[in-house]
């Protein structure tokens, strides 16, 4: 059922703007999680959020941007940072949360159309690796959070870890070839911890 059911039509007052803001994400991320973004538009938004079109371009000079803005936000929500106390607990809670999203079809779905879209349109592809970096820095202040509790060492490369990471992850949803279990994330995380120790002079 699409959440958009929570944005019924305004009538009377003054909306906020922050309101009108809010309104526009959530309904940029309903309508590409629903249609795919090809069949994502301006208007679509615009009518689903209640609001004028000029108020969308206000905010957002493209479609490409104002979905992958709506994208961050829904998948921080969804995602918050992890602070367990450990690093093995925190990435343990990320990869577990992140493999989480085999369990949402139109999610997975709506991942992989974003993938494809990067790799096609030139426009589209700067704001999506935009997205992607904000889940990288989420992962690195993690790892750097081990560094400092020195749970794995200085010299560590915490970049190919960030990609060991987030690797496993889009191979595994782009070629279909093993699933994506939650269960399995905190095998994963002790192999690449091993990893960290074991590789470091």
């Amino acid at each position: 059922m699409p959440t958009g059911e929570a944005h019924t039509r305004r009538t009377g007052g003054r909306i906020r703007s922050q309101d009108a803001h809010d309104a526009v994400l959530a309904a940029a991320i309903e309508l590409v999680e629903e249609l795919g973004y090809q069949a994502v538009t301006i208007e679509r938004v615009a009518a689903r959020a209640d609001v004028a079109k000029s108020t969308i371009y206000r905010w957002w000079k493209s479609k490409a941007v104002l979905v992958m803005d709506a994208y961050r936000t829904a998948v921080e929500q969804r995602m918050p940072e992890p602070d367990t106390g450990s690093l093995a607990g925190d990435l343990t809670a990320f990869a577990t949360a992140l493999y989480g999203v085999s369990g949402h079809p139109l999610r997975l779905r709506t991942l992989r159309g974003l993938m494809a879209e990067a790799q096609l349109d030139p426009a589209f592809a700067e704001p999506f690796r935009e997205w992607v970096e904000s889940r990288r820095a989420v992962v690195l202040t993690l790892l750097d959070r081990g560094v400092q509790r020195g749970e794995i060492p200085a010299a560590a490369d915490l970049e190919a870890a960030t990609d060991h990471l987030f690797g496993l992850f889009w191979y595994r949803l782009l070629v279909g070839h093993q699933p994506l279990d939650p269960g399995q994330a905190s095998a994963h995380i002790e192999q690449l911890l091993h990893g960290l120790d074991a590789r470091t002079p």
